[in-house]
């Protein structure tokens, strides 16, 4: 997209304020939908990202393209990181994993209209009514949702299908380095949701860094607020509304190599949760290694790190059992998430040495045990406290596509509404619906009351 026409689209959105207001009004009628035409407009969405992909990829080379660019001239600390980069590009491969999360939401469950509880309050027969009082829990949109995101195309379409399958209106405020991206993604989806006959401000762009604070001031018109990028946007988010937050700050993930693992599995396993995809939130940084495994285990994963470029990083351990491997500095601060190719490595006198180094040093995100021992394994997962716990199993599956969700929306590290990878359920909420024949509540008060039945109801 040239500057020209950004900036013709940057004039075009209008005040914060309105798009929100709009944004607000779409909510509504979506609400009002069934699935079937929820799911017609995803699959509209879908087609439409693949017939546009030489525009869709056009207008992410030349985001690449800036952000390569600014970076040969910017001081160090100020540069895009190697894992931001990854993140950012797109290639004909991505954009059909794309279209495909798009399509994989639509084949989802419908989340909404879901009845969660039925309780019967008062059977027939209370005075001067017709029939009995019944509640029922439903499942409901949240509403809007603000998306504050950094180098991330596929927040897009991940957002903009879980927002329509769940019934909620989004306002994505995209980076600086992914705004000619996520203007021609949106500019896209919009015009599927138009062919559909849905309300095209259902998804709405917010430009300029200017607005962020603007949209976290919005507490009366937005519902929820999901930051995904650095740990410093997801603080400062944290930090400047009063909104509910959904989100992670970091990924600082573990591994602990139980004295009673296949040490050809956890080699197969570390080498994946490392290399699959570096700049992943699941992506492993700290592998800890029982002191009983330790001398034979650490030379062949040092010898795998050494063959696949990964940086180790050790404890005093650790670099006396690899003395004779070059360039294996200290660890400078436990709780690193690296982002790229890079690894440190702990020795651990047991399975409780293990668990207390991760609550020490982890970020409650991701964390994964290797051994045969069942005993270990399950200690392991009932007592770390993470949103995701695995046995003899990548951290990189901890995803919301993997996880049967279609996409996800951001993985939460909170305890409060949602945890873990974030689909349509974390998207919803719940409204009680309480139905009568005239009665009221004067009528179960005093010495003639009425009971309550609260028979709970299939």
């Amino acid at each position: 997209m040239s500057a020209a026409a950004l900036a013709e689209a940057v004039s075009a959105v209008g005040s914060t304020r309105q798009l929100a207001k709009a944004a607000r009004r779409a909510s509504r009628q979506l609400a009002t939908l069934d699935a079937a035409t929820r799911n017609a407009a995803l699959e509209a969405m879908a087609a439409a990202l693949l017939a546009a992909g030489p525009e869709l990829l056009a207008a992410n080379a030349e985001d690449v393209r800036r952000a390569e660019a600014a970076n040969a001239t910017l001081p160090e600390a100020e540069r895009l990181s190697p894992a931001t980069l990854a993140r950012l590009r797109m290639d004909p491969g991505k954009l059909e994993e794309m279209a495909a999360q798009v399509r994989s939401v639509a084949a989802l469950p419908d989340p909404l209209g879901r009845s969660l509880d039925a309780i019967e309050l008062d059977g027939p027969g209370a005075p001067h009514t017709r029939g009995g009082l019944r509640m029922e829990k439903l499942s409901v949109p949240l509403g809007v949702l603000a998306v504050i995101f950094e180098a991330r195309p596929d927040a897009v379409t991940q957002i903009a299908a879980l927002a329509l399958k769940s019934g909620n209106a989004a306002l994505l405020k995209p980076g600086r380095e992914v705004e000619r991206t996520a203007t021609a993604l949106v500019r896209v989806l919009r015009g599927a949701l138009a062919e559909a006959h849905l309300p095209q401000d259902a998804l709405t762009l917010v430009l300029g860094r200017e607005r962020v604070d603007e949209l976290l001031g919005m507490h009366a018109l937005v519902d929820m607020v999901i930051p995904r990028g650095s740990k410093a946007l997801v603080e400062y988010v944290q930090a400047h509304t009063r909104i509910p937050v959904l989100g992670h700050a970091e990924g600082v993930c573990h591994i602990y190599v139980d004295r009673a693992a296949d040490a050809a599995l956890a080699l197969r396993v570390i080498e994946d949760a490392k290399t699959d995809y570096p700049a992943a939130c699941n992506a492993v940084e700290t592998v800890l290694v029982h002191r009983e495994l330790a001398a034979e285990f650490l030379p062949r994963l040092a010898e795998l790190c050494l063959a696949r470029g990964i940086r180790m990083h050790g404890d005093a351990l650790v670099q006396a059992l690899l003395r004779d491997v070059p360039t294996v500095p200290a660890v400078d601060d436990w709780h690193t998430e690296y982002g790229g190719l890079e690894l440190s490595l702990g020795v651990v006198a047991s399975l409780d040495a293990a668990i207390e180094h991760i609550h020490a040093h982890g970020s409650a995100h991701t964390e994964a045990i290797l051994t045969e021992d069942a005993a270990a394994a399950e200690r392991f997962l009932h007592e770390v406290d993470a949103a995701s716990v695995m046995h003899n199993a990548s951290t990189r599956f901890a995803d919301g596509f993997r996880y049967g969700f279609g996409a996800e929306v951001g993985i939460s590290t909170s305890k409060l509404h949602a945890r873990g990878p974030v689909g349509l359920e974390g998207l919803t909420t719940t409204k009680y619906v309480v139905r009568g024949g005239g009665h009221v509540a004067a009528s179960y008060r005093g010495s003639d009351a009425r009971a309550f039945t609260h028979r709970r109801q299939p």
